[in-house]
């Protein structure tokens, strides 16, 4: 599916999106809202990680590696740091090593310890995704620069 079909095909209103004309409150509707949210921004997402063979998880390790600067990470940091704490992280630099873009090598100070970087296929592969993720996040976001900060600042304040 192509990212102008999703735009077409989303609808504005929780609502209309799920077809359910009320809510018990608006604490449970904005918890709808937000989680019917966040399937339609990873659609979006996978749409362009896909012919990558990326999911947005593996996106989310490397991400975490670049940001490391050539500096190795544990699994835990990586783990830590990740949008979804549920996610395996051991298992996705497993499969992120098979596609050649980390290395995995045992801590020469601690031997139980990995350190994992990300190579330089990796990196290439981010600067190449780079402007279609963000062309997709401008494609799915559907507010002014205005509204996008003001959202951002509720859903900081929201996680209190």
């Amino acid at each position: 599916m192509y990212i102008h079909q999703l735009k077409d095909e989303s609808m504005g209103k929780i609502e209309e999106a799920i077809k359910q004309s009320e809510f018990k409150d608006n604490f449970n509707k904005v918890v709808v809202n937000l989680l019917y949210t966040h399937s339609y921004l990873v659609t979006f997402q996978t749409t362009v990680l896909k012919p990558m063979d990326l999911s947005p998880e593996q996106y989310n390790v490397l991400r975490i590696l670049r940001g490391q600067q050539g500096k190795p990470a544990t699994i835990a940091a990586i783990q830590e740091r990740m949008l979804n704490n549920m996610s395996n992280a051991s298992r996705l630099v497993d499969k992120l090593k098979a596609k050649g873009l980390v290395k995995r090598e045992e801590c020469p100070l601690n031997r139980r310890k990995v350190d994992v970087v990300i190579t330089a296929e990796g990196l290439s592969l981010l600067e190449l995704l780079e402007p279609q993720i963000t062309n997709m996040n401008k494609k799915a976001i559907h507010l002014e620069d205005q509204e996008v900060a003001l959202l951002n600042e509720l859903l900081d304040k929201l996680r209190g």
